[in-house]
């Protein structure tokens, strides 16, 4: 039976994607909402930057952290009608100095991202340039929040309580690298990760390893092969195999996909486990991120093994400590902003007492039980949070139709699923032109007759105009 509804004092950790629609929803329950956000400007990850870190690698833990892991070149990957939130749709806006291209680039998603805390009137409630250093849990029951703003030191910090921590501040900074690699720490070439990767004009005329079969991967082996000599692209993934044939790639005259490095050899050769050799001047890590909290403080409660980030209820919840902290956006393979609005919705209702949750024991034993079953199909620790599997397309949604029942939602509609589940299709059958090239019209017409029912009469009429 849920309790009657409260209003908490919440602070959200990152203005991101996930910390915007947690501050909107939080908001909207009626919660007393801060959110503190590390650089000079909202969007997170959607926020690019020409600089990189004087670590290529990013490893140095007293390097200058860059919060942007954006390439110049970059575009989304699902289509933006799948991609926004569901009651702010991203559509394009007609105006001249936007990106109308249904995968737009970077820019367009930082705009939209601008557009929607405007509308909801979430600037007010953001502190920039303001670093979280400590979240601890106090012997009252409040959470101890102490942050830090730019330019200050250790004296400077300001420590404040609250009811309650939602913790949003992605998983894109803290590089994870391929540092099993026989031989690596000999081989005298230049090693980078992608975090720190922005055009290829660096690269130009000199031979690249590229290490890992990720989005970003597929991107910046083809972003660079335009400058490089040579790019041989290298992964452990069975699914490279599969979707992509090893060997010389159609298109190129200078890019290659191989299996795994057999070894790094101290003169600079590369060897891979299909026989093929190559004298490389750069390995590239397209390995993906560390789960990384270094502010929470939790003696235990929450930790981070192989990033695998436990124990979670559902993703979000540790049963130890709910519901005064919550983590929004943990999960990877999933379209982002829907599930951050889903996440949200939850938290926030859980917050106010419209939402309950289980007690502390059913909860560990729903995680104990997701873990043995992870364990049973040999799934690795470091995939705990990946909720859709590339391997079975057009499966069920069933996370995020789950939460969505939860906060008494509409499940995820059947377009928004189709054309996620359809672009992995495109990608493997046309990875070249898959985000301009596409047959699921009929997908994009369900979508905005969805949208009709959140847009102003000026919107829609300029939608109408364009069906």
């Amino acid at each position: 039976m849920p309790l009657p509804s409260t209003s908490k004092k919440v602070a959200v950790i990152g203005a991101g994607a996930a910390g915007l629609v947690a501050a909107r929803e939080l908001k909207k329950e009626g919660h007393n909402v801060e959110v503190f956000e590390r650089s000079a400007q909202l969007g997170g990850c959607w926020v690019y930057s020409p600089e990189v870190e004087s670590d290529p690698l990013g490893l140095d833990p007293t390097r200058k952290v860059v919060g942007s892991s954006l390439y110049a070149s970059l575009r989304t990957n699902i289509p933006r009608e799948a991609m926004g939130f569901r009651d702010f749709p991203f559509f394009p806006t007609g105006k001249v100095d936007r990106d109308s291209r249904r995968f737009p680039g970077h820019q367009e998603v930082l705009r939209y991202l601008e557009d929607f805390a405007f509308e909801f009137g979430l600037n007010e409630l953001i502190s920039y340039q303001t670093e979280v250093r400590h979240v601890g849990l106090e012997t009252d029951g409040k959470w101890m929040v102490k942050y830090r703003r730019g330019g200050g030191d250790e004296s400077s910090d300001v420590a404040k309580t609250y009811d309650a921590v939602v913790v949003c501040n992605g998983h894109y900074t803290e590089p994870r690298v391929a540092d099993n690699i026989p031989g690596i720490d000999l081989w005298p070439g230049r090693q980078i990760h992608s975090h720190n990767y922005r055009i290829p004009e660096p690269y130009q005329d000199q031979v690249v390893v590229l290490i890992g079969f990720s989005a970003s991967a597929i991107d910046i082996c083809r972003d660079i092969a335009v400058s490089a000599k040579q790019v041989h692209v290298a992964t452990r993934s069975e699914a490279a195999g599969k979707f992509h044939k090893f060997g010389k790639q159609p298109v190129y005259d200078n890019l290659w996909f191989h299996p795994m490095i057999e070894k790094a050899h101290e003169d600079g050769r590369v060897s891979f486990q299909d026989g093929s050799v190559v004298l490389a001047d750069v390995f590239l890590h397209c390995t993906g991120y560390k789960q990384h909290f270094p502010f929470l403080h939790t003696s235990g409660a929450v930790n981070v093994d192989d990033n695998r980030v436990g124990p979670l209820y559902k993703h979000v919840f540790p049963p130890a400590l709910d519901p005064g902290i919550s983590f929004i956006g943990v999960p990877s393979l999933v379209i982002p902003f829907f599930l951050f609005e889903l996440q949200s919705k939850w938290v926030a209702g859980i917050l106010s007492g419209r939402i309950s949750l289980p007690s502390k024991e059913k909860m560990m034993k729903d995680v104990e039980a997701f873990y043995s079953e992870l364990e049973a199909k040999e799934v690795p620790k470091r995939y705990t949070h990946r909720i859709h599997d590339i391997k079975r397309f057009f499966g069920s949604f069933e996370y995020e139709d789950w939460l969505a029942a939860e906060c008494g939602c509409p499940p995820a509609e059947e377009w928004r699923k189709g054309m996620f589940f359809g672009t992995f299709v495109r990608v493997i059958k046309q990875i070249e032109t898959y985000r301009d090239e596409w047959d699921d019209e009929d997908l994009v017409l369900q979508a905005y007759e969805d949208f009709m029912q959140y847009l102003s009469a000026e919107s829609r009429a300029a939608i109408a105009a364009t069906l």
